[in-house]
């Protein structure tokens, strides 16, 4: 009886530390996900920051300067007192696409995060199509804001919605087209990391952003009518739609939308800066950051990890200064921008890019 009880107990121990490793292992899994989507929020909060401050300094006042040190809360007090707002619904609307609306478009933004390479090997996925899956999943957003426009039963609202709709469709196809005439010709893979490392061997000279300059201008311009900023902020116009799809939404559903946008503007920088920038390479030819950091392998992923978002705010701040630079463009212009200019230019971009590659083999 005693050496059974005691192969029971040695049992019931195997088992509980199997359940521990288990749950361990469960936990392990999270943590990345986690990681990513604390340092997402954290880089939104800087870019709101960011642009309260630029435009500040663009328009010669002082910009936030009470909540925190150099008014850097202003953002999460912001926040906070969204999330404690009361949430409204119209009476006569849609309730289940005005609710769902908002979070579509900030959930298919987010899993966009997934294929970024923020550092060597630093990737939640690194999917051989991880640049199309991101073109996919981004298409999602606009359908959400349609929802939201159609559920909101107001014309403006409704208007808007189409407004963002029309507005994706036409320049998502050259920044697709700028994204093939670069894995098909540069890299020959729809990996984001394969992306990088092609660039890595000349350094700062080995940048598509050299061999594919017209690609670069198209990518920049599409990204920011993407994102619905200044000159391309029609779906939100409110001199004209008071405030677009939005105009329905209040408390945290509203700050919903406040962060897809800035979340939107940051994936868009931290793919200009993987396609066009070399993402986290140094500038220094024929050295990379492995191999400068070969003994220490946490130190040279954090020194990549810093360029990335070096390079990714200067596009940041060019965008911000885009913003209180232009004047916003009327709808015709946007559509005739979009159809008549940057796609043939990005369909001649993508014949010349094959026809190099025809010739060289």
């Amino acid at each position: 009886m005693i050496i059974y009880a005691t192969a029971v107990q040695t049992i019931n121990s195997f088992v509980k530390l199997e359940s521990l490793k288990e749950v361990y292992e469960l936990i392990w899994i999270f943590v990345p996900i986690f990681s990513l989507v604390l340092g997402i929020i954290t880089g939104v909060l800087v870019i709101v920051w960011l642009e309260r401050e630029i435009s500040a300094g663009i328009q010669q006042r002082i910009g936030p300067e009470y909540a925190g040190p150099l008014g850097i809360l202003q953002a999460l007090a912001d926040g906070t007192k969204l999330l404690f707002k009361e949430n409204l619904r119209p009476s006569r609307g849609n309730t289940p696409l005005f609710s769902i609306g908002p979070s579509i478009a900030v959930i298919s933004i987010l899993l966009s995060y997934s294929v970024i390479p923020f550092s060597n090997h630093l990737v939640l996925a690194d999917l051989n199509i991880g640049i199309f899956l991101w073109i996919a999943i981004s298409s999602i957003a606009p359908i959400g804001l349609l929802m939201s426009g159609y559920g909101s039963n107001n014309k403006y609202s409704f208007l808007g919605g189409l407004r963002a709709a029309a507005q994706s469709i036409s320049y998502e196809i050259p920044l697709t087209l700028c994204v093939l005439s670069i894995s098909l010709r540069l890299s020959n893979s729809l990996s984001t990391v394969d992306i990088v490392e092609a660039q890595s061997k000349y350094g700062f000279w080995g940048w598509n952003l050299w061999r594919q300059p017209i690609g670069f201008i198209i990518f920049l311009i599409s990204s920011l009518a993407e994102c619905e900023r200044l000159p391309f902020d029609l779906p939100e116009a409110e001199e004209e739609l008071i405030a677009g799809y939005q105009i329905e939404y209040s408390g945290i559903k509203f700050g919903l939308f406040y962060v897809a946008s800035y979340l939107n503007l940051l994936i868009s920088s931290l793919f200009v800066t993987v396609l066009y920038l070399g993402g986290w390479n140094i500038a220094i030819p024929y050295i990379s950051i492995l191999e400068l950091f070969q003994r220490d392998q946490i130190f040279g992923t954090t020194i990549g990890i810093f360029i990335t978002l070096a390079k990714t705010y200067l596009f940041l701040f060019i965008s911000i200064a885009t913003r209180w630079t232009l004047p916003r463009l009327r709808m015709d212009q946007l559509l005739n921008l979009g159809w008549k200019f940057l796609l043939p230019i990005s369909l001649g971009n993508l014949l010349l890019t094959t026809s190099f590659q025809l010739f060289s083999l």
